[in-house]
């Protein structure tokens, strides 16, 4: 406790939820155990941060819990006498099981686990330090974004099936459902009967006025919503997919006009940003990728003392595990899951940019490796060489990375002239 006692003036655990808190305090100076709870409420919160900064006069504290983001950690990080740790929720339930072997579980009991996982085993945890405040903006614009773009594909996914049922004309007019023009199309015209008797030069204007200007293109739409045939009379069928339709457009054109606003307030964070270059430099990046990346990677170049360790902390380098002579290769199961996602998604996306990732790509998949797989592989080898570039905050080039690969032996060189070809 002498040793702890030099750094800190008190651990903490909190185990938190919706409502409360559960808080088990350890006093350094004493070694007494002191638990408590605390109302999740912003003036309950400042009044124990306080009471603690009184106490204490202001001399760092420990924090253990598990969130590393989320409204609790949010509240804790304005104090600055605060040194947190969070920790992924399996790291206390396996702490927990090794002592309750019937996984019993209570709120004070986990509260007292995560300080003393701070009492026993800080040298393996981590504290956490933020990235400036413009990188946090920017991580948490492109993780909401990302989430839009999903609601975006399931919205046009109901909708394309919807439509598949009484109205199939509108998929083969607009191959793109993903269009304001589309939303205000469906919005105003749900079905085939809302169209009879619509005057060409209404749909006309209609069209040109979203911006679709092509005289062949409106054309041909004209002639088929002329030609169209109802595929059902069913009234119940139509009438139901009707209300549907409309709603699932505003929701699609309400999400549209939300990525766009996310996309501008993105692209001025970006600009502003110091490394934004050194992502943008990436072959195939673009604002979406670059962005992603350099969040990815935040701004403290201290965090990750190697590269194998960022392989690891995101979750594409895979597990080895052994047991007597049996040895197995899998998926790691615990990680950021959107880091890794903005990796791999970066990876796939790479490959229709840069001669040799597809060149290394289409290797793998040529020994017999799954998309998936062949695209997390290629993925580890950009992490080695983003985080170079990352670190001595130099642009990629890839005619640089081309003669290193040449200078090595690569047996990716010739296969590079082949694809190249």
């Amino acid at each position: 406790m002498e040793q702890l006692a030099e750094h800190f003036a008190a651990l903490i655990g909190i185990d938190w939820s919706d409502t409360k808190h559960d808080v088990c305090l350890v006093d350094t100076a004493t070694g007494s155990l002191e638990p408590s709870v605390i109302k999740h409420t912003p003036e309950s919160l400042n009044e124990w941060a306080r009471g603690l900064r009184q106490r204490f006069g202001g001399a760092p504290i420990a924090v253990c819990l598990e969130q590393s983001r989320g409204p609790l950690i949010y509240a804790l990080l304005k104090y600055d006498f605060l040194v947190l740790y969070p920790i992924n929720p399996k790291t206390l339930a396996k702490f927990r099981e090794a002592f309750s072997p019937s996984r019993a579980k209570d709120d004070p009991t986990d509260a007292e686990y995560l300080v003393e996982l701070l009492v026993h085993h800080r040298d393996r945890l981590k504290p956490w330090r933020p990235d400036d405040q413009p990188t946090r903006t920017l991580q948490l614009l492109v993780e909401h974004r990302r989430r839009l773009v999903g609601d975006q594909t399931r919205i046009s996914n109901r909708l394309t099936a919807l439509l598949k049922g009484y109205f199939p004309q509108v998929l083969a007019w607009f191959p793109e459902m993903t269009t304001v023009l589309v939303c205000d199309f469906l919005l105003r015209w749900s079905s085939l009967d809302a169209l009879s008797g619509v005057r060409r030069a209404t749909l006309e204007k209609f069209f040109r006025e979203h911006k679709s200007h092509r005289t062949d293109t409106i054309e041909k739409r004209l002639d088929a919503i002329t030609a169209a045939t109802a595929l059902t009379t069913d009234g119940a069928v139509i009438n139901a997919s009707v209300v549907m339709v409309k709603a699932l457009a505003a929701q699609m054109k309400t999400t549209l006009t939300a990525i766009k606003e996310f996309d501008r307030e993105i692209a001025e964070l970006c600009q502003a940003h110091a490394d934004y270059e050194v992502f943008a430099s990436l072959p195939g990046a673009g604002p979406v990728y670059a962005s992603r990346l350099l969040t990815a990677m935040g701004t403290r170049r201290e965090r990750w003392a190697s590269a194998d360790e960022l392989l690891r902390y995101s979750g594409v380098a895979p597990v080895i595990e052994r047991s007597g002579k049996s040895e197995w290769i899998r998926w790691r199961y615990f990680c950021p899951k959107f880091l890794r996602q903005s990796f791999v998604e970066y990876a796939g996306e790479s490959i229709r940019h840069c001669v040799w990732a597809k060149a290394y790509y289409q290797g793998l998949r040529a020994k017999g490796q799954s998309h998936q797989a062949a695209v997390r592989a290629l993925a580890y080898k950009w992490i080695r060489i983003i985080y170079r570039c990352w670190q001595t905050r130099t642009n990629y080039d890839e005619a640089r990375y081309m003669e290193v690969l040449r200078n090595k032996g690569s047996v990716l060189v010739p296969a590079v002239a082949t694809v190249g070809a």
